[in-house]
């Protein structure tokens, strides 16, 4: 029943990833989420994400953001990375996750999609059949309806991993 929570993989950060082994294994895009994935809530990108998008690119990677957030919000955030987005994305519904893919011109199994909420972000790319890896928050500051959430997913994060300690999923 918890299984449509689930992440495929949970990892401490973006920067935790094993890019070249994704790409390796046939993946050839990536969908991220914004805030609290890849920089704090509101906060504008750091040289650190720079460097990784640019990386991605090298690697090969198509990279996209679906982002509940307003356009203003992420045009900012993008300011000097190349990538596109859609906003008001209305995460978990599966229309703007496809719509991410079809932009991308990719398959839901050419697609990883990370993010750092269950509920929204990797129960949408679940529902989509994407591979989804669930990063840490980086804030410990969320705005009220995420801090609302936040128990529920370590709930739901430990029974995941008491679960592979079994050797069950």
């Amino acid at each position: 029943m918890l299984k449509k929570y689930y992440a495929y993989e949970y990892v401490e950060s973006v920067f935790s990833i094993d890019y070249n082994k994704l790409y390796q294994k046939g993946y050839k895009g990536i969908i991220f989420d914004l805030d609290n994935t890849l920089v704090g809530h509101g906060k504008p990108s750091t040289p650190e994400i720079d460097e990784l998008f640019t990386k991605l690119h090298e690697i090969g990677f198509k990279t996209f953001i679906l982002s509940d957030n307003g356009k203003n919000r992420i045009e900012e955030f993008l300011e000097n990375i190349e990538c596109p987005y859609i906003d008001n994305a209305n995460k978990p519904n599966p229309a703007n996750y496809l719509k991410a893919l079809e932009c991308m011109k990719l398959s839901k199994d050419e697609v990883v999609y990370v993010g750092d909420q269950i509920f929204t972000d990797i129960v949408g790319g679940n529902r989509c059949k994407m591979f989804t890896i669930l990063v840490e928050p980086i804030a410990e500051k969320d705005i009220w309806i995420t801090m609302i959430k936040r128990p529920i997913e370590n709930a739901i994060k430990k029974k995941y991993h008491e679960n592979l300690e079994k050797g069950s999923k």
